[in-house]
């Protein structure tokens, strides 16, 4: 009988150490991604739990869709389209028509047909000269129109003014016309007393510096974000209810939940899905500040069954326009 060759025995015994190294790589892997799917699944949004009412202080992306605004609400302004000629079907379509004319700022459109009668579709187009305070012709349960604004490019900025500097935050009429209804109440007076910083988590191993999520790692802690309070002395918080929700991208400014705790993403949080309403985004020059707060010295605390780091000295704010 003939002696396999020596060659032979060879090739065979490399083709065997290649198929057992080939067989533990593939074991090895099956449990890295089983992990890391398991900590990626055990992650949810309570992490941006409010802070308990007995937690004590030592002593802040494409929404170009939205079209939203305040039932019982006219507006005034100066009209460029008069609404008895310029009919619509609905309050979103009258907002898309401010949004194409050329100097709109503000449009009133009635919707009610019991109340409106045959002003029923009146779309009236116009223009505020300052839209972060617009005039107000009437408002109540018994107005019939549903108004809005718009902010251009350059306008309808909100400053953030800390120690640290000033964190300028484009805000959202469209998406989120009653938060911003409110923040104007608290540009009025050019303060914000009691509102500050009081949370602030890194990015971690977990996201680059652009916000994006790095492969294969987990979601937090710590889970890159700041979070505060914009409940002012004085002023009354009506939680906020029913704005657009939208996914969280680095420099999103949204609430937790109804408000007044709010947070901004030093993150792009896909894994948040569409949860939170984002009532503005942060210029990008100016998240250098925000990255800056988020870095500050911090402690743990447990929120429900969250461990969060809370900043050792909370950063107080004022907000005003810019």
């Amino acid at each position: 009988m003939a002696r396999r060759s020596g060659r032979s025995i060879v090739l065979l015994s490399i083709s065997a150490l290649f198929f057992l190294l080939a067989l533990f790589y593939l074991t090895f892997s099956v449990s890295f991604f089983s992990r890391s799917s398991s900590q990626s699944a055990s992650v949810i949004p309570s992490n941006l739990r409010t802070k308990p009412h007995n937690y004590k202080q030592d002593s802040n992306r494409s929404p170009s869709n939205c079209c939203k605004g305040v039932k019982g609400l006219e507006l005034w302004g100066s009209a460029l389209k008069w609404g008895d000629k310029h009919k619509l079907r609905s309050a979103e379509s009258c907002c898309k028509s401010c949004k194409e004319t050329f100097s709109c700022n503000t449009w009133v459109f009635c919707g009610d047909k019991e109340l409106c009668k045959d002003k029923f579709g009146e779309c009236w187009l116009k223009r505020q000269e300052d839209p972060l305070s617009p005039e107000i012709a009437s408002s109540g349960d018994h107005v019939m129109w549903t108004s809005g604004v718009i902010f251009p490019k350059n306008e309808g900025v909100l400053g953030i003014e800390t120690n640290y500097g000033l964190i300028r935050v484009k805000l959202l009429p469209d998406c989120a016309p009653l938060s911003v209804d409110y923040l104007t109440e608290l540009i009025k007076p050019r303060h914000c007393n009691g509102c500050r910083f009081f949370r602030a988590e890194s990015r971690g191993p977990f996201w680059n510096f652009n916000g994006d999520h790095i492969a294969y790692q987990g979601f937090g802690p710590p889970y890159g974000l700041i979070q505060g309070t914009l409940e002012s002395d004085g002023i009354y918080f009506k939680p906020i209810l029913n704005e657009e929700k939208m996914s969280i991208k680095r420099g999103s400014v949204a609430w937790v939940g109804s408000g007044p705790e709010f947070f901004i993403s030093l993150a792009n949080h896909n894994e948040w899905r569409n949860l939170y309403s984002v009532f503005g985004f942060v210029a990008n020059e100016d998240m250098e500040i925000v990255e800056r707060i988020g870095s500050l010295s911090t402690k743990e605390d447990v929120w429900g069954n969250v461990t969060v780091l809370v900043l050792q000295d909370p950063v107080y704010f004022k907000v005003r326009r810019v």
